[in-house]
Formats: C-alpha cells, sequence, structure tokens
C-alpha cells in the first residue's frame, strides 16, 4: 500500500487524518489547520464579494462547456487565461465563449497559451481557479502543477490512465488539503440533486443490505478521426486522443466512470477487492481511424462482503442502448439514472428539483472558496478512476486484478517527451495498424 493510500484510507499513524476526516460525502472539508497558501485568503470579508479570475486549460467542447458552466454558475467571476495544445482549439473555444459571455472573457493574446507547455503560463498566470479540461493522460501532470502553484482547481473526469497517475492525484489531493485548497471533480452526478438524496435512501437502508449493483453505458458508436499526413504521429494521436488508451484510459475510464462513481459511491467510497470481466473490439476495426482501443467491456467488481458490481459498457452503432443504474438489496431495489426511485418496503421516487448539475458543481466551487471552507473531492475522484483502469486491466489481459495489484502497477502511459516529434508510447506498424490488447497474451505490469 502507497503512502498516499494510506493517507486516504486512515492507516497512517495516529494523529494523522482519517479518509472519513478528509472526505465526507457531501465534499465539504472544515479547514481547523491549513497550511500554504490558505483558502482563506479568498474568503470575502463582510459586504464585498470578490471577482475570482479563471484559467482554462483544455479548450475542446467540454473545456468550453465547463468554461460557460463556470461563468453561468457565479456572476463575479471572470475567465482571463486560456491554453491548449492546439491553435485553432484555442481560439474556436475563445470566440464561442465571448459570444456568451462577451463582458466576463477577459482573455488577451497575452494570456492565451498554446502547445503541449501552455498549462504551465496559463497556471502561472494571475489566475485563483483553474478548470482541467485536457485529454485524461495530462491530468495528473497539471493537478500537480496547479496545487503546486496554490490555485483552486476544477478537475474533469477522468484524472488518470494509469496506476502512476492514480498515485500522483492522490498525492496533490493530501498537498491541497494541507494548503487549504478546494479541488471539484467533474463526476458530475455527485451534485445532481435527485442522484444525491437516492443514494443517501440507500446508504441509510432503503433497500437493504446491498447484494449487487447494476451499472450500464451501453451507446452508439464515438470518435474515430482520419489522419492528415501533415501532422506528426503525436500531433495525429493528440487530435484523437479518445481513442488511444494512452491519451484516454479507454471509454471504460474515459464514459463508463460516470456509472462506476455511482457503484462506488453507493459502497462509500471503499474500492472494490477484485475485478475480472472481457472485453474487445468488435466493430473499430479501421485503422488507424479508431487507435487501440476496444468497443466493448464487461466486468465485474467483487467487494470483500460479498458484494458484487456487474458493469457494462458498450459503443456500438444501430444497437440497443442503456445507461441506468440498478441497485439491488435486501429490503427492495433502486433506480438512480433517469427515475431516481426505490422500490420494495421503502417505496419512493423523487419529485423535487433538479438544477443543472454541470454548473451545481461550479456553484459548490466557488462558495466554498469565498466562505473559506474548502472542497476537496481528491479521494472520490481518484478511486472512481482507479477502479476503471482496473476494470481495464482486467478486460486488457484477461486476469483476475486484485485492487491492491491494480494501484502499485508498474505501468507507466506516456511518451518519453511531450514534444510534437516525440515518440508516442504506441505507433503504428508497417501497415498502418496499433497494435490492440488480446486477452490471455497482453500481460499485467
Amino acid at each position: 500500500m502507497t503512502r498516499s493510500e494510506q493517507v486516504c484510507r486512515g492507516t497512517t499513524k495516529p494523529g494523522a487524518p482519517s479518509r472519513r476526516d478528509f472526505l465526507k460525502t457531501t465534499g465539504l472539508v472544515t479547514g481547523a489547520a491549513l497550511t500554504g497558501v490558505s483558502i482563506a485568503r479568498m474568503a470575502h470579508a463582510a459586504g464585498e464579494d470578490p471577482i475570482l479570475k479563471i484559467a482554462l486549460i483544455g479548450c475542446g467542447g467540454r473545456g468550453t462547456g465547463a468554461a460557460a458552466n463556470a461563468l453561468e454558475a457565479d456572476p463575479r467571476t471572470v475567465l482571463v487565461a486560456m491554453a491548449d495544445a492546439f491553435e485553432d482549439r484555442l481560439k474556436s473555444s475563445l470566440e464561442a465563449l465571448k459570444k456568451q459571455f462577451p463582458d466576463r472573457v477577459k482573455v488577451t493574446p497575452e494570456t492565451s497559451f498554446v502547445g503541449l507547455e501552455a498549462y504551465k503560463s496559463a497556471i502561472q498566470s494571475d489566475v485563483d481557479v483553474v478548470l482541467l479540461c485536457e485529454p485524461p493522460h495530462f491530468r495528473p501532470i497539471h493537478l500537480k502543477a496547479a496545487i503546486e502553484a496554490g490555485k483552486h482547481v476544477f478537475a474533469e473526469k477522468p484524472v488518470a490512465v494509469d496506476a502512476a497517475g492514480y498515485r500522483s492525484v492522490l498525492e496533490s489531493t493530501e498537498l491541497a488539503r494541507q494548503k487549504g485548497l478546494c479541488i471539484v471533480s467533474g463526476l458530475c452526478w455527485r451534485y445532481h440533486r435527485a442522484t444525491i438524496e437516492t443514494v443517501k435512501r440507500i446508504q441509510d437502508g432503503a433497500v437493504g443490505d446491498i447484494i449487487a449493483i447494476q451499472e450500464t453505458y451501453n451507446t452508439g458508436h464515438i470518435g474515430g478521426r482520419d489522419r492528415d499526413p501533415k501532422l506528426t504521429e503525436m500531433q495525429f494521436q493528440l487530435r484523437n486522443w479518445y481513442c488511444f488508451t494512452w491519451l484516454s484510459g479507454d471509454h471504460n475510464v474515459e464514459q463508463h466512470i460516470h456509472s462506476l462513481d455511482k457503484a462506488l459511491w453507493v459502497m462509500h467510497d471503499e474500492p472494490p477487492a477484485v475485478a475480472w470481466g472481457m472485453g474487445g473490439r468488435q466493430v473499430r476495426t479501421e485503422m488507424p481511424r479508431y487507435g487501440n482501443i476496444y468497443d466493448h467491456h464487461a466486468v465485474c467488481y467483487e467487494y470483500p462482503n460479498g458484494v458484487r458490481v456487474y458493469s457494462y459498457c458498450r459503443q456500438h452503432a444501430n444497437c440497443w442502448n442503456d445507461t441506468t443504474d440498478h441497485v439491488f438489496g435486501t429490503k427492495g431495489r433502486a433506480v438512480i439514472l433517469n427515475e431516481w426511485r426505490i422500490e420494495g418496503e421503502q417505496s419512493w421516487k423523487y419529485q423535487g428539483e433538479s438544477p443543472n448539475m454541470y454548473v451545481e458543481e461550479h456553484r459548490a466551487l466557488f462558495s466554498a472558496i469565498r466562505k473559506g471552507e474548502p472542497i476537496n473531492n481528491g479521494v472520490y475522484m481518484a478511486r472512481s478512476t482507479m477502479m476503471a483502469i482496473m476494470g481495464r486491466m482486467a478486460t486488457y489481459t484477461g486476469q483476475r486484478i486484485t485492487w491492491e495489484e491494480a494501484i502499485n502497477s508498474k505501468e507507466v502511459l506516456a511518451p518519453s517527451a511531450y514534444t510534437w516529434d516525440a515518440t508516442p508510447p504506441i505507433v503504428p506498424d508497417e501497415n498502418g495498424r496499433y497494435p490492440v490488447a488480446i486477452p490471455g497474451i497482453t500481460k499485467f505490469i
């Protein structure tokens, strides 16, 4: 068990913060003993409501959406810096945001940063909050830089693509706690009122003792980009990041994490003991358009108390789709997504309001900064990410993987250097085909 895992599980020496002390279900932590750059410096004085300055890193569709959500969440925020690997992405994002928020987008040519190291300039600029919306591979690196620089962070999901990234995120999470900085996760269902109420009732015993959880994220075809011969291999893969495991984590990590996060949440954020499963690549056969990710995964996660999470995700066109969460207990069952109801001895259905969860997560972030009461979602966002990575490890190798094996994996999905002419972790053969994981042959590292 790593030092970071010990800190987060509460198994360090007496006096160290336990996981429950560190992370409440709601994500709120009181700043009793803050060190480093304290959140208190942003707490407003009586009658004062300070402007919070935002930097956006990663200007794709989700990044542009996250910036818009942040500006909508708090009228006393301004976007002052942007960074992206590609200039055209930054420009199109900036143009869209200026149209929507003409008086609150203050990004200038001097605060527009382009390139693989553009994040450094954005983080070091005069900002209070950093939105991390780049491809998932870069999130541990950028989170570390932001927290070390004393910035509050909104981090999109997932927050890593390998165990090394997971361990790094836990270290940054602990540093943020010590500094009194906020980390709010893009696992948005944790900020959705109907989902919050449903999970609370499940945890309070509305379905009795949990027996099993079923998570499905079966959707249509997603991803794929034709190769532009003018691009280097690194540029092509970054343009087509979703289709490369080292950049996205595969869709079991990048997309299905929302479902797995709800299962983890129901289980009080305790990770499973074991994962095994199967997966493959049946329809994503065109190369190099679809990189090396799978198009379907089925994973069983086992808990020490006998609970099993049955997890399915698939991205095939012209198929029956389903994205739901079902929790089965000794006294009933619950449906979390789409209907938010409980059937059994304590039947119930949510009928309250459901504000936009993408806005609510930013509203919670800014409120915490202003009040001087830091939110730190770091532990659960790291564990949900690792749960998804663990499932990919099982489907890629065909092996039964324990949590301890997964978090201590020596696999590092990273290039030798972050330059446009560097060699990515995976390269095509002479026929332009990328090697794809084969269960029983691909080894667990």
